[in-house]
């Protein structure tokens, strides 16, 4: 039996081209972004705005990937994205289910209280004070600890868990098992494209982490990753220099693109993100209107 073609009015045309004019509006700069990280030095136009590839040449990265700062920066950031992802699903898992259960002693004034601190703070100088005090500045702890906990993603991990039927951890309760294996050994393994999405979000977070570095680190052995490339958006000229003249003392005289290096450090910087989303994306969807919309 043949099946029926689906008949396409006027307003499913419409919304697949708008949809599509949309996807290449968004598509569009990080294409050229690719494009101008391999563009060849001699092969410079007035405007870093490319439709087709003009060249193939690789001395950007190949120059990026011979300076130690961006290992040590990428190596940061790494450090970062492991530990802060950890630290930061243990206190919202643990925080999200225990004021899930409504027998929770206090358990209303503890939510008002992370409500508030998400309309309001101290201010940027009684933070970093108490930085200072807690002896975070130039520490690398200072990127994992003080954004251990996203008050938003918390809020939503407790609506998931409190849809969680009760009678689950009654029947396990019956066998014996305490509230941490409930958690471990039942709760986590049937959330686990919700967990995956909130770790997803929380990995975004920790690679894109500049904000605190900016401020607390002053100590380029121990900067981010996206420090480094915002010291190479803004002093790409003389970071040039610096490396074309090492690798002038190595034999080495190639020349690179100004737009080139900083482009390619856009690319290497994007990449671990993009490499990672593929495996979590199918979690994506279901992990996180579960959250949103049984809350």
């Amino acid at each position: 039996m043949k099946k029926k073609r689906k008949k396409w009015s006027t307003f499913d045309i419409v919304a697949y081209i708008v949809l599509g004019l949309l996807t290449l509006i968004t598509f569009f700069p990080f294409y050229n972004v690719l494009i101008v990280s391999v563009a060849r030095f001699d092969v410079i136009s007035k405007s870093n705005l490319y439709i087709l590839p003009k060249s193939f040449d690789l001395s950007a990265y190949k120059l990026i990937m011979s300076d130690l700062k961006f290992w040590t920066s990428f190596m940061n950031s790494v450090i970062v994205l492991v530990a802060g992802v950890a630290f930061s699903m243990c206190l919202s898992v643990a925080g999200a289910y225990a004021l899930s259960k409504k027998g929770m002693p206090g358990r209303n004034g503890m939510l008002s209280l992370i409500l508030f601190t998400m309309f309001f703070n101290g201010g940027l100088i009684p933070f970093y004070l108490i930085v200072k005090e807690l002896g975070l500045v130039n520490n690398i702890l200072v990127m994992i600890i003080p954004a251990g906990l996203n008050t938003f993603y918390l809020i939503i991990m407790k609506n998931y868990f409190g849809t969680i039927p009760e009678s689950l951890e009654e029947s396990a309760k019956l066998d014996g098992a305490n509230d941490m294996y409930i958690l471990l050994k039942i709760i986590l393994p049937i959330s686990a494209p919700f967990i995956a999405t909130f770790g997803l979000f929380y990995a975004v977070e920790r690679w894109n982490e500049w904000w605190y570095a900016l401020i607390f680190i002053s100590d380029s052995s121990k900067a981010p990753l996206q420090i480094y490339l915002r010291e190479t958006l803004i002093t790409s000229n003389s970071l040039l220099n610096t490396m074309a003249m090492d690798m002038a003392a190595k034999g080495n005289s190639a020349k690179v693109y100004t737009p080139a290096l900083q482009m390619a450090t856009i690319v290497i910087t994007c990449v671990p993100i993009i490499v990672v989303y593929p495996f979590l994306q199918k979690h994506f969807n279901k992990g996180i209107m579960v959250g949103s919309i049984k809350g």
